[in-house]
Protein backbone atom coordinates (compact mmCIF):
# COMPACT_ATOMS: atom_id res chain seq x y z
CA UNK A 1 0.00 0.00 0.00
CA UNK A 2 1.53 4.05 -0.88
CA UNK A 3 1.85 5.62 2.31
CA UNK A 4 -0.23 8.83 1.96
CA UNK A 5 -1.97 11.43 4.14
CA UNK A 6 -5.66 10.04 2.96
CA UNK A 7 -4.48 6.32 3.79
CA UNK A 8 -3.01 7.32 6.98
CA UNK A 9 -6.51 8.82 7.69
CA UNK A 10 -8.39 5.91 7.52
CA UNK A 11 -5.86 3.79 8.97
CA UNK A 12 -6.45 6.01 12.04
CA UNK A 13 -10.09 6.00 11.70
CA UNK A 14 -10.74 2.06 11.55
CA UNK A 15 -8.98 2.01 14.17
CA UNK A 16 -11.00 4.61 16.62
CA UNK A 17 -13.96 2.96 14.94
CA UNK A 18 -13.02 -0.33 16.30
CA UNK A 19 -13.78 1.14 20.17
CA UNK A 20 -16.56 3.10 19.73
CA UNK A 21 -20.07 2.35 18.34
CA UNK A 22 -23.60 4.51 17.71
CA UNK A 23 -26.48 3.57 19.60
CA UNK A 24 -30.14 4.96 19.56
CA UNK A 25 -30.18 6.65 23.15
CA UNK A 26 -26.34 7.52 22.38
CA UNK A 27 -25.40 7.50 18.17
CA UNK A 28 -22.20 8.46 17.03
CA UNK A 29 -21.18 12.12 16.00
CA UNK A 30 -19.13 11.47 12.98
CA UNK A 31 -17.39 14.43 11.33
CA UNK A 32 -16.20 14.37 7.66
CA UNK A 33 -13.82 17.21 6.77
CA UNK A 34 -12.67 18.44 3.30
CA UNK A 35 -11.05 20.83 2.04
CA UNK A 36 -14.80 23.25 0.94
CA UNK A 37 -16.78 21.48 3.40
CA UNK A 38 -17.56 20.10 6.67
CA UNK A 39 -20.55 17.37 6.96
CA UNK A 40 -21.71 16.08 10.52
CA UNK A 41 -23.74 13.18 11.00
CA UNK A 42 -25.60 11.57 14.22
CA UNK A 43 -25.30 7.64 13.22
CA UNK A 44 -26.80 4.65 14.95
CA UNK A 45 -24.76 1.93 13.85
CA UNK A 46 -26.56 -1.15 15.71
CA UNK A 47 -29.74 0.14 12.95
CA UNK A 48 -27.47 1.58 10.41
CA UNK A 49 -29.50 4.65 10.25
CA UNK A 50 -28.31 8.36 10.25
CA UNK A 51 -30.50 10.37 12.42
CA UNK A 52 -29.52 13.76 11.88
CA UNK A 53 -27.47 15.62 10.20
CA UNK A 54 -25.89 18.93 8.79
CA UNK A 55 -23.31 20.15 6.88
CA UNK A 56 -22.02 23.46 5.18
CA UNK A 57 -23.88 22.46 1.81
CA UNK A 58 -27.08 23.80 3.03
CA UNK A 59 -28.86 27.15 2.63
CA UNK A 60 -27.98 28.19 6.14
CA UNK A 61 -24.55 28.66 5.04
CA UNK A 62 -23.96 31.36 2.11
CA UNK A 63 -20.16 31.84 2.48
CA UNK A 64 -18.32 29.90 -0.09
CA UNK A 65 -15.25 29.60 2.36
CA UNK A 66 -15.47 26.60 5.34
CA UNK A 67 -13.87 28.23 8.38
CA UNK A 68 -13.97 27.66 12.13
CA UNK A 69 -16.90 29.37 12.54
CA UNK A 70 -18.98 27.96 10.18
CA UNK A 71 -17.81 24.48 11.86
CA UNK A 72 -18.76 25.82 14.86
CA UNK A 73 -22.29 26.82 13.61
CA UNK A 74 -22.66 22.93 11.78
CA UNK A 75 -22.15 21.70 15.07
CA UNK A 76 -24.83 23.62 17.01
CA UNK A 77 -27.37 22.86 14.30
CA UNK A 78 -26.77 19.22 14.57
CA UNK A 79 -27.08 19.41 18.67
CA UNK A 80 -30.34 21.64 17.88
CA UNK A 81 -31.75 18.85 15.26
CA UNK A 82 -30.47 16.01 18.00
CA UNK A 83 -32.44 17.71 20.45
CA UNK A 84 -35.69 17.88 18.36
CA UNK A 85 -35.47 14.03 18.35
CA UNK A 86 -34.61 13.92 22.41
CA UNK A 87 -30.61 12.91 22.01
CA UNK A 88 -28.39 14.50 24.99
CA UNK A 89 -25.51 12.11 24.89
CA UNK A 90 -24.14 11.22 22.43
CA UNK A 91 -20.44 9.65 21.12
CA UNK A 92 -17.80 11.45 19.15
CA UNK A 93 -16.04 10.22 16.32
CA UNK A 94 -13.93 12.93 14.66
CA UNK A 95 -13.06 10.17 11.87
CA UNK A 96 -9.06 10.47 11.75
CA UNK A 97 -8.23 14.10 11.82
CA UNK A 98 -6.84 15.91 14.33
CA UNK A 99 -8.90 17.22 17.19
CA UNK A 100 -8.02 20.87 16.15
CA UNK A 101 -9.36 23.75 13.92
CA UNK A 102 -12.63 22.72 12.43
CA UNK A 103 -13.41 19.42 14.31
CA UNK A 104 -12.73 20.95 17.48
CA UNK A 105 -15.14 23.93 16.31
CA UNK A 106 -17.99 21.22 15.68
CA UNK A 107 -16.99 19.28 18.93
CA UNK A 108 -17.41 23.04 20.77
CA UNK A 109 -20.65 24.33 18.84
CA UNK A 110 -22.46 20.54 19.70
CA UNK A 111 -21.40 21.14 23.08
CA UNK A 112 -22.74 25.08 23.27
CA UNK A 113 -26.04 23.82 22.59
CA UNK A 114 -26.19 21.42 24.99
CA UNK A 115 -25.22 17.98 23.86
CA UNK A 116 -22.49 15.97 26.11
CA UNK A 117 -19.74 13.63 25.47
Amino acid sequence: MIKTSKNARTRRHIRVRKLISGTPTTPRLAIFRSNKNIVAQLIDDLNGVTIAQASTLEKEFTAKSVNVAAASKVGELVATRAQEKGIEKIVFDRGGYKYHGRVAAVADGARKKGLKF
